[in-house]
């Protein structure tokens, strides 16, 4: 099988996105509480992931004994965010059940939001993340 697509590019696909955290166990036992996901792959101390138990791209979570929580909304000369996951929920009504779920799983949510149409959250180690009605 030919792995080149019409337009002569390899054919790449997203497999996780890595969030770098004090704690991977703790970190990756909240968004399991949050989703419902559950552990795929785990590296001893270092790196592991979650799955969705429809499939679908992973969020894994990688060591990192320096890290920093970025600050949002950004402030000058702060640690910023190196990028969120908007999370999808068919309502408004939806959406604010799943902030109570989150705040109960250990989220907070975010002091500035900017519309109705999604929350700011941030989990535990202060990666933000949003709930967005689509």
């Amino acid at each position: 099988m030919n792995n080149i697509n019409q337009n002569s590019i390899p054919t790449i696909k997203l497999k996780s996105i890595v969030l770098d955290c004090p704690d991977i166990q703790a970190l990756s036992d909240f968004y399991i509480r949050m989703l419902g996901w559950e552990k795929d792959f785990v590296e001893e101390g270092d790196f592991l992931d979650i799955r969705s138990p429809v499939g679908g791209v992973k969020i894994a979570f990688q060591t990192n004994t320096n890290y920093v929580a970025p600050v949002w909304p950004e402030e000058p000369n702060a640690q910023q965010q190196m990028l969120h996951i908007d999370f999808a929920v068919p309502s408004k009504e939806d959406m604010e059940r799943a902030v109570k779920h989150a705040i109960s799983c250990g989220a907070t949510k975010a002091g500035i939001q900017y519309c109705d149409e999604w929350t700011v959250m941030l989990d535990p180690v202060g990666h933000p993340f949003c709930f967005v009605v689509w």
